[in-house]
């Protein structure tokens, strides 16, 4: 098995999958279910798979693992190279666990080009398992840029009214950003003549160029994560994607910008990344407690969720950028974390607005009373953004909140409010949709969850769970390469004796 090029079966399987329901014949009866039926059994078996990959991972090891290069266009030294580490590793498990989880989401709910809706999420599921293998400048770029086409057509043929507009504004942020990252890396490459990953690690930028290098990748960074104030593009993106298309932006699309960070930020650009780490701590301060305060006072649900997404991804650009230990742990696990939690949000809101076709919050209340299971379900997934001790929400926040108060008090002070904060709009939330007496007779007739929505909301909320009590696995898997992440700043304190 170590002999067979596991990573690159395991990244274009799901384009294996997406081209056979391309085959499928187009009879009316059966063209739909059969779709679905391909598309569930090849993201499951991708999960499968990505299980055996963990299976052949050495924890030992700090290295590239499992690494397959073939040479694409030598001329220019552009090589096909993937290989993962525990960073990598982490991200790729979490795609290929959500995936089968968004196709039954979206099981009874996309109903017009199924066939077409199922060969664009299998594509998109390619192109993110390729971004976290990656170990070409490249060939990560041509990932990274791909991943928007797919997820442009889900958020503009299966969204809402607005979905042009929205499709069209993710588009153009997100491109807009990666333009400057494309030109970083060609200067990269006439700077060492070569865009291997492994092999940049080992180059030392000078220091003008290391800064606008490091500025050209967090544009393109910050965009996808996305950090205050080139934000905006998100909460209309989430609310005009179809449910499973807000699981994957959330859950994982927006993780690329911190993955990101992580793998090219850091460990390039040591120099810039510890000169331009205060002005970090500031946005991600203004990210946390600004888009808090937005949440408050949103009456959609989805927009809640889509502001509370971008308090939560402060806390883990701030924890990247402290250079420690506990925070670099903490934002990694924070990523893991959010990318469950919210997907168990958007899913239990999808699960409303399929019943009552609205999702204004003004529009619920006292759905305890008819649906107690759903009841369950969305209060973990609740508990767990609120980071409630027990949840997976928990652990991440509280390693980057020690993390802050090492660098200042003050600046732990901002980022604490956050979590006072997302206490406020999400138990309000709660409140507001699930306790009291139902209002509208409308409600009355809700049913419960069936079974196919037990299916995908009961593995996220176990998994809040599990994380939340049992948070070594995602320590164990990534702390040689975290260590390695973070190797150079120790080094530099300790050279200027502050260690």
């Amino acid at each position: 098995m170590e002999q067979l090029p596991l990573l690159t079966l395991m990244i274009f399987l799901p384009l294996l999958g997406a081209l056979t329901i391309l085959l499928i014949k187009n009879d009316p009866l059966s063209v739909s279910q059969n779709a679905r039926g391909v598309a569930l059994l090849t993201s499951v078996t991708t999960f499968i798979l990505s299980l055996v990959v963990l299976s052949y991972f050495k924890l030992s090891l700090s290295d590239f693992q499992l690494v397959e290069k073939y040479a694409w266009i030598p001329k220019f030294s552009l090589n096909y190279c993937v290989g993962v580490d525990g960073i990598s590793l982490v991200f790729i498990l979490l795609t290929t666990f959500l995936m089968p989880i968004a196709i039954l989401a979206s099981w009874n709910v996309i109903i017009v080009k199924v066939k077409e809706y199922m060969i664009t999420f299998l594509v998109l599921e390619t192109l993110i398992i390729g971004s976290f293998c990656a170990l070409d400048l490249v060939l990560f770029y041509i990932f990274f840029e791909a991943v928007l086409i797919p997820m442009y057509l889900i958020i503009g043929i299966w969204g809402g009214k607005d979905r042009i507009h929205a499709a069209f504004k993710f588009f153009l942020f997100t491109l807009s950003g990666s333009v400057f990252m494309l030109i970083a890396i060609l200067v990269i490459y006439g700077e060492i003549g070569t865009i291997d990953l492994v092999e940049a690690y080992h180059y030392t930028f000078s220091g003008e160029k290391q800064y606008w290098l490091w500025a050209a990748f967090f544009i393109g960074f910050a965009v996808k994560i996305p950090m205050w104030p080139v934000h905006t593009w998100l909460p209309n993106a989430h609310v005009e994607a179809p449910t499973a298309g807000s699981v994957i932006l959330a859950a994982i699309l927006l993780k690329m910008g911190g993955y990101g960070f992580l793998r090219f930020s850091l460990p390039l650009f040591p120099e810039a990344s510890q000169f331009f780490a205060p002005y970090v701590f500031g946005l991600s301060m203004i990210a946390v407690v600004y888009a808090s305060l937005v949440a408050l006072v949103q009456e959609d649900m989805k927009k809640l969720v889509a502001y509370s997404s971008i308090a939560h991804m402060g806390f883990v650009t701030f924890g990247i950028f402290t250079f420690t230990e506990q925070g670099v742990k903490g934002a990694l696990f924070q990523m893991i974390s959010h990318g469950v939690i919210s997907a168990g949000l958007f899913l239990c809101v999808g699960i409303l607005y399929n019943r009552v076709h609205s999702r204004e919050i003004i529009r619920y209340a006292g759905l305890r009373s008819r649906m107690p299971h759903f009841a369950f379900m969305f209060m973990i997934c609740i508990l767990g953004s609120i980071g409630l001790p027990g949840t997976s929400g928990f652990v991440g926040e509280l390693l980057v909140l020690v993390a802050s108060f090492e660098k200042s008090g003050w600046m732990s002070l901002f980022i604490g409010s956050g979590i006072v904060l997302s206490a406020t709009y999400a138990l309000w939330l709660y409140k507001r949709i699930m306790l009291g007496k139902l209002t509208y007779k409308s409600l009355e007739k809700l049913n419960d969850l069936i079974l196919i929505e037990k299916l995908y909301l009961f593995p996220i909320v176990a998994s809040i769970i599990f994380l939340g009590i049992y948070p070594k696995p995602i320590f164990t898997l990534t702390e040689t390469a975290i260590e390695r992440v973070i190797a150079p700043f120790y080094a530099k304190l300790k050279l200027e004796g502050q260690l």
